[in-house]
This record gives structure tokens, C-alpha cells and sequence, in this order.
């Protein structure tokens, strides 16, 4: 049967099961007429030795003119028959369904797709059918999209244009999504993110803003009560301030004086040895609580977040004299740094921060030049 002529599609019948024309060996291309005189759908078939038949549809091209519909179908039926050959998966999976997969146990990267992924036209594509200029639009329209400054849900939204630091960090989280994709056999290729979503160079600079021990202690002493444990967690851990946020007393072991980070953008949960000075406060922190309850909670018993932490730091570091630059990130950075100086190896560094050792070399590994020269002057004859 030849359905590349529109007067033989036009004239099979209408039934459940399409109308095949053979393509090669295991391969099918078929029709289905519409019951309602519509344009009729193309499905494709596949076969292998050993596995079973597989049909996928292609959807009905009503869009173009009758004369093109079969050549564009063969070319996508095609497609998809190198990729289930190739070893990817046979079901059709949508970039959303897979950033969904991806956010499963990261909540960091749920809220990226939800902001950006999940209602644009891209979470929509089949991500075997991905193609490199709809990655690309989806890329450009988010640099063009202003960044919120505040996150309240009513009233006037104050925005700045986007950064090409936070441009990276959005990207790569989608990158990761549909890396992990392939890596699961969805996709056998990368070709229509690898250069797509490739991070602006030089965007992510080093943090140079630091503040010393004496700047942290001014800063917690003229914190509120109400903010003074969750600050000096984030003084005394280089965790990440939503990480810190979403830890529950279950997480925090007392007795072995270790606490479990399982939230957090670095995805896998790891576990953190504690000195007596952070047990305490977290032993203090939990007490009285269940298990499920948040660690570290505001007056009204409810988790910090990043609208409600903003605004005591924001006042003690006024109260304090430190420059206006200064953010919960900041205390993170300066633990890093101390750490780094203070002579822990970078891995160790990364493992207890939750972040590659390439970052903290990337960031941090010019302040062991010092380490590095002492060293040296020990060994001097």
C-alpha cells in the first residue's frame, strides 16, 4: 500500500486499526482515517527480535498541505524508530514529566520549573523530539524575563533585569533534568540542549564579600531573638540557607551528634559530624518538638524561607554598620571561607558544604596560596 498519494489515503476505511506500508525491516508507517472526515493520524510501528511491537503516534500534520503530510511523517516516523533502536525509551516522555522526575527530591529545582519550565511552551515537547531552537527560544525569552526582587503575592513587584549569574543557575538546573533523562535511556542524544544551554562564561564570579568573626558576632548580637538561632546556624554551617530552612528535628541526631541534610540543591543527602557548640543549639532547637517539625521555626511555629529571612538580616546588618550587600549567602560564603583557610582539604570542603570540589576550587582555592607558601617556608634547610 503506497500512502504517500492523498487519493489512496483518501479512500481507506475507517477503522481502529491503521493502515500500514512497510519502510524497512521491522518498520511501519500507518494511517488512520477520522470517523469525521478530519485529516486522519499517522502512527509508526516498530519491531525487533526479542521485543515486542511497539506503536507510537505522530499526530495528524493538518497543518500542511495534503501532498506533504506522508514525507514529513516518514522523516519523524524515522526519528523515532533510530531512537528506540538506539535504546531509548519507546514511551513518549515530555521535558515537564522530566523535570518533575528530576525535581522529585529537590525542592530548590521544583521551584526553578515552576517559575520557568512548567508553563512554557517547552515543558510541553516530547523530549526525544527536543530540538535544539526550541531550547534555544526557551533560553532567550528567559534572559529577557526580568528577575523578581521581592516574593510577595499581592501589590507592587519590584524586578531588576536578569543577571547572567542567575541565567546560569536556571539553566543548568534544566540541564541537569534533561541529563539525568538520558542517562536513564529517555533520550539518546543530548544534541538539542549540549550547546543550547551552555552557561554564559565568566558569569559567576567569585563572592568577594566576606565578613570576619567579629562582623558575624556584631551581626548576631544586634539580630532579634526571633532570628538569632537560624543566623547563627547559617554562622556557624556552610549550608545553604534553604537547606538550613528545611531541616526537621528528625534529621538531627543527638545522641551521635549528627545531622542529616537531605533537602538541598546538591540533591543526595549527606550527613554532618557536629562539634558540641552546633549540637547544643540544635538539641536546643528541637526540643519539644516532633519529629517532623521544622528545626529552626519563626515565632508563629513556621519554617523560615527566603521572604522571611531577608528582612532581620536586612536589619541587623543595618544595626550593625556592615555593608548593605550582605545576605544569608554571605554567611555561607564566609564559612567556606574559613574552612578553606582554616587548612580542610577542598573535597572536604565540598562533601560538608554540599557542593563539587570544582566549585570550591573554581571560588575558593586561590586562599590556600598562603597555605601553600608556609608550607613551603617548613621546608626551608
Amino acid at each position: 500500500m503506497d500512502l504517500s498519494r492523498v487519493a489512496v489515503r483518501a479512500k481507506l476505511k475507517v477503522r481502529h486499526e491503521p493502515h500500514w506500508q512497510r519502510l524497512g525491516v521491522g518498520r511501519f508507517l500507518g494511517f488512520r482515517p477520522s470517523k469525521v472526515g478530519g485529516a486522519g493520524t499517522f502512527v509508526c510501528k516498530y519491531r525487533e527480535s526479542g521485543v515486542s511491537r511497539v506503536v507510537h503516534s505522530l499526530g495528524d500534520f493538518g497543518n500542511l498541505p495534503q501532498n506533504e503530510r506522508f514525507s514529513v511523517a516518514k522523516r519523524e516516523a524515522e526519528k523515532w524508530f533510530d531512537h528506540v533502536q538506539s535504546g531509548g525509551s519507546s514511551k513518549p516522555v515530555t521535558v515537564g514529566e522530566v523535570c518533575k522526575r528530576y525535581a522529585a527530591t529537590r525542592p530548590e529545582a521544583e521551584q526553578r520549573f515552576k517559575l520557568y519550565v512548567y508553563g512554557e511552551p517547552l515543558a510541553r515537547v516530547a523530549i526525544h523530539r527536543l530540538k535544539k531552537a526550541e531550547v534555544l527560544k526557551w533560553r532567550e525569552a528567559l534572559a529577557a524575563k526580568p528577575a523578581r526582587v521581592t516574593r510577595r503575592k499581592s501589590g507592587e513587584q519590584i524586578t531588576r533585569p536578569r543577571s547572567a549569574g542567575d541565567l546560569n543557575r536556571n539553566m543548568t538546573v534544566l540541564r541537569a533534568a534533561l541529563n539525568l533523562a538520558k542517562d536513564d535511556g529517555l533520550v539518546v542524544t543530548d544534541t538539542a540542549w549540549a550547546f543550547a544551554l551552555r552557561p554564559v562564561p565568566g558569569a559567576d564570579r567569585r563572592r568577594n564579600l566576606y565578613l570576619d568573626r567579629k562582623q558575624r558576632l556584631a551581626l548576631l548580637q544586634h539580630t532579634s531573638n526571633e532570628a538569632a538561632p537560624f543566623i547563627r546556624a547559617l554562622c556557624l554551617l556552610p549550608l545553604r540557607p534553604g537547606a538550613l530552612a528545611a531541616l526537621t528535628v528528625g534529621d538531627f541526631d543527638s545522641r551521635r551528634a549528627e545531622l542529616t541534610i537531605s533537602h538541598d540543591k546538591a540533591g543526595q543527602a549527606r550527613k554532618i559530624l557536629l562539634p558540641l557548640q552546633i549540637a547544643t543549639l540544635l538539641k536546643e532547637q528541637s526540643r519539644g518538638k516532633l519529629p517532623a517539625a521544622p528545626l529552626f521555626t519563626r515565632a508563629d511555629g513556621k519554617a523560615w524561607n527566603k521572604a522571611t529571612w531577608r528582612i532581620p538580616i536586612r536589619e541587623a546588618v543595618r544595626a550593625a554598620k556592615l555593608p548593605a550587600a550582605v545576605s544569608a549567602y554571605t554567611l555561607r560564603h564566609s564559612t567556606i571561607t574559613d574552612l578553606v583557610t582554616g587548612g580542610l582539604d577542598i573535597l572536604t570542603v565540598a562533601q560538608v558544604s554540599g557542593t563539587s570540589a570544582q566549585m570550591i576550587e573554581r571560588h575558593y582555592a586561590h586562599l590556600q596560596r598562603k597555605l601553600a607558601a608556609d608550607a613551603l617556608a617548613r621546608l626551608v634547610l
